[in-house]
């Protein structure tokens, strides 16, 4: 029975949130292990919120060709003779398919490595190969992490998000809603940023604002500060008077707001994910990104729209109204 188990997965806010129902099913197996989780400085906030599935946050130094942490070999030394020396009983690979990522794990020197590996490659850095699956490509990003549970004869908890709130959320997200008079059910969250490359039009994002709002919806404008030129040009955009919170929010904040607002406009980013956490109804327009991999799964509470679709804009303004009451009716057409 594994006491000390490491997991390695040093990615962004929506690729950990996708990962919770694996982290779940984790500790359902094992209640009275120190699980640790290795992954960007960002994820201490994540660990700090997660303390039912984990334990300790270790911060992830670098390694060549992996993205997120510059590598500093100094540092990658440190890291790797302080794992070995604490022997841990299993490190887990839920980084990706394992072609860089298997080297550094089998490095640490655990008891057992196991995880992903590439299709194409054997499992030739494992002392038990049979702690490893091939990376199912395609398959949605939540279920391939619960059927890695599964291989590893752990039993699945389902495929359902979390996003725990604390009464500080909700105490440090009430000055934005007093200020702004943002009422439940009475605002739209919208978020038009996300990874560069992988974002709709800012001219797209205001003509759905202007949609809701002719139904009486403040549009809320999400983001980080980085996002501001692209919040900034959607605001411009917009006839009716807006709130941008941009830079204002933490990740429990913004999970309030989303909680109490009628629903999310966002592009395919981090900010969906805690919208499904969080059961928000939600329109996710995909660029890039294939929406059989990353979409919210429950197809019901969030509509997803391909920006190639024809009509992409009347097509989120349609699914957008779709969760709206009969009640609320728009006070002018467009």
């Amino acid at each position: 029975m594994p006491k000390r188990i490491a997991i390695f997965r040093a990615l962004n806010l929506g690729d950990l949130l996708c990962a919770v129902p694996s982290f779940r099913a984790l500790r359902r197996a094992y209640p009275d292990a120190h699980i640790a989780l290795i992954s960007l400085p960002w994820a201490q906030e994540f660990v700090d919120r997660f303390p039912a599935y984990l334990d300790e946050f270790i911060l992830f130094p670098g390694w060549p060709g992996l993205p997120g942490q510059p590598l500093d070999p100094p540092r990658t030394v440190q890291f790797l003779q302080a794992m070995q020396a604490r022997q841990w009983d299993v490190v887990l690979q839920q980084q990706d398919n394992g072609s860089l990522a298997n080297t550094l794990l089998a490095l640490v020197g655990a008891a057992a490595v196991g995880g992903f590996h590439p299709t194409d490659q054997p499992e030739w850095f494992a002392v038990r190969p049979d702690l490893f699956m091939p990376y199912p490509e395609g398959e949605h990003e939540i279920r391939r992490h619960v059927r890695l549970m599964s291989f590893l004869g752990i039993s699945d908890q389902g495929y359902d998000l979390e996003f725990p709130l604390t009464d500080d959320d909700r105490t440090a997200a009430r000055p934005l809603q007093t200020t702004h008079g943002l009422s439940p059910g009475s605002y739209v969250c919208m978020h038009p940023g996300g990874v560069s490359g992988r974002r709709w039009p800012a001219a797209n994002f205001a003509r759905v604002g202007n949609a809701l709002a002719e139904y009486g919806l403040t549009i809320v404008l999400t983001g980080t500060p980085g996002e501001q030129p692209v919040v900034q040009e959607v605001r411009d955009q917009i006839r009716f008077p807006t709130v941008s919170v941009v830079g204002k929010t933490s990740l429990g904040t913004l999970s309030v707001l989303l909680r109490e607002s009628a629903m999310l406009i966002s592009n395919d980013t981090g900010v969906s994910h805690v919208a499904a956490a969080n059961a928000v109804n939600s329109v996710i327009v995909f660029t890039s990104a294939d929406p059989a991999q990353w979409a919210p799964l429950d197809a019901g509470r969030h509509r997803v729209v391909h920006e190639t679709e024809p009509d992409a804009v009347e097509r989120v303004i349609l699914e957008a109204t779709r969760f709206l009451p009969p009640t609320r009716a728009p006070r002018a057409e467009r």
